[in-house]
């Protein structure tokens, strides 16, 4: 009995390995068939709900083939495409608006409180005022709920002249459910995984199953994260908005007296202004300068000094050396 016992063991883990790899295997299959489906036109689909693939014994029940009809992706009804309605239609909406205001910057505020006031908001903002040479302007990123967009844009007509508006849309109904029926997919995917790894007895199996987990939990939160992008720019239209305005700063007119004497009080602090930056920056220069000239200086009175010393103690040793005469 004990020896029969050794021999079945291993076909069993094997069995049971085998068993498990096939489970995943042909649910990856599964998840793959069904984003084919989709962009084939098909839109309904299901996983069936496998059986468990150990008895209260610990051994293998379910073999390849019964693993992989269990994970077999199958259509709804005949198989045919469900078509998407109008109602669940998922439509993206995005466009361009240019306006001539006469003051930019004040056309942008009110622009934004017209799309907050819809319960839209502004991803970007930009503004430039007006200078000699060139026109002010501003631009702004708007994201208006779609619902209200039509009446939004008209409120945003008011602001001027309206130059050029163009909006495009882009039908991803397709697209929504394929991600929908992937995420629903994986889900029933990682409870069935969470499944065999809570009845899973060899370490091998339970290493294999935890990995797989893993990657359909991280690829589920990619999708996940991309199912609320599609949701946030289906619900919320983006409109780009340019404020531009007719005419540069305008020239100034004459001034009075008061103008020109302030006019002239700038100009002359200005001038003492440049005059002080100057000698703050060449006053360091300035002090080298005076170093350098210094120590030449006294260098050369040094030097004159000792010649003039040495010149006096020659003169001196002439005077005072003895004279020879001799008498016959």
């Amino acid at each position: 009995m004990e020896t029969i016992s050794t021999a079945v063991r291993p076909h069993r883990r094997a069995a049971r390995t085998g068993a498990i790899a096939a489970l995943l295997l042909a649910g990856s299959l599964g998840l793959a068939g069904c984003s084919s489906a989709f962009e084939s036109g098909a839109t309904d689909g299901a996983y069936g709900e496998p059986e468990m693939l150990y008895d209260e014994a610990g051994g293998a029940d379910a073999s390849y083939a019964a693993a992989e009809e269990s994970e077999a992706y199958t259509e709804d009804g005949s198989g045919d495409a469900t078509l998407v309605s109008d109602a669940d239609r998922a439509v993206i909406v995005t466009g361009s608006m240019a306006i001539t205001v006469d003051d930019p910057s004040e056309a942008a505020q009110r622009a934004s409180d017209i799309v907050e006031g819809a319960g839209g908001r502004i991803d970007a903002r930009e503004e430039q005022a007006a200078t000699e040479y060139q026109t002010g302007w501003a631009s702004l990123t708007l994201r208006i709920p779609a619902d209200k967009l039509d009446t939004t844009l008209d409120d945003l007509r008011e602001l001027g002249e309206v130059d050029n508006l163009s909006t495009s849309s882009y039908d991803v109904s397709t697209e929504v459910q394929d991600v929908e029926s992937q995420i629903a997919t994986l889900e029933q995917s990682i409870t069935r995984i969470r499944g065999l790894i809570a009845e899973a007895e060899d370490l091998t199996d339970l290493i294999y199953l935890e990995d797989q987990l893993a990657n359909r939990e991280a690829e589920l939160q990619w999708l996940e994260a991309r199912q609320r992008g599609l949701d946030d720019q289906v619900a919320m239209s983006t409109i780009h908005l340019g404020l531009y305005s007719e005419d540069a700063e305008p020239e100034p007119e004459p001034g009075t007296f008061l103008s020109g004497l302030q006019g002239g009080w700038d100009a002359f602090i200005g001038f003492w202004s440049v005059v002080l930056v100057v000698l703050g920056a060449i006053t360091p220069w300035l002090v080298l300068a005076a170093l350098i000239a210094l120590a030449a200086w006294l260098t050369v009175r040094f030097a004159r000094r000792r010649r003039t010393d040495a010149t006096a103690d020659a003169g001196v040793g002439s005077a005072t050396e003895p004279t020879s005469t001799t008498v016959e």
